[in-house]
């Protein structure tokens, strides 16, 4: 099963960040999905996959690190939802230069959109009328190797310590720190 082109997948992201709270955003995410073929469905759940294994990086975390006051395994992986869900060009922008975050994240911001994790299944059982099973999507992304959590691909980029960060990312260090 082929991942959804990064393009029609950027298309639904930027459709639904316009949205006014994330649960406003999810809700647009699995109507848009519903309306479409299982393996669209399934192709938006291995494209996801693939851009929260792309967003585990250094810098990404030193970002979240900063912003949150705390890096732990499920709030880095909502953060990086979070990202996912702010569209095309701040996820690109981020991942290019993580400090550029400072001009997104407005202060006291809980960056975490844990519920896109589950937009793909919703969707999938609105469209499909069944019950989760090894065919829905997260199954068939874990099939294919899609894995953020325990098997997941290392994380990318230079590693840091908690002093390296206001030179790593001095204006997201001015902002929240």
């Amino acid at each position: 099963m082929p991942p959804m082109p990064a393009a029609a997948f950027w298309q639904l992201i930027d459709q639904a960040a316009a949205a006014a709270d994330h649960d406003a955003q999810e809700q647009l995410l699995v109507n848009a999905l519903a309306g479409r073929t299982p393996e669209e469905i399934i192709g938006f759940e291995l494209t996801l996959r693939q851009f929260i294994i792309e967003a585990d990086d250094y810098g990404i975390m030193g970002a979240q690190k900063i912003i949150d006051g705390y890096v732990s395994d499920d709030p880095y992986l909502y953060f990086r939802c979070w990202l996912i869900g702010q569209g095309q060009a701040v996820f690109t922008a981020a991942l290019q230069h993580p400090d550029s975050l400072a001009t997104v994240v407005p202060g006291a911001y809980e960056c975490d959109f844990e519920s896109l994790l589950y937009v793909a299944t919703k969707a999938y059982e609105l469209q499909t009328g069944k019950a989760e099973d090894d065919t829905f999507p997260r199954g068939v992304a874990l099939s294919q190797g899609l894995d953020y959590d325990f098997m997941a691909p290392p994380t990318t980029g230079a590693d840091w310590e908690e002093e390296d960060l206001p030179k790593m990312l001095p204006k997201l260090w001015k902002k929240f720190r």
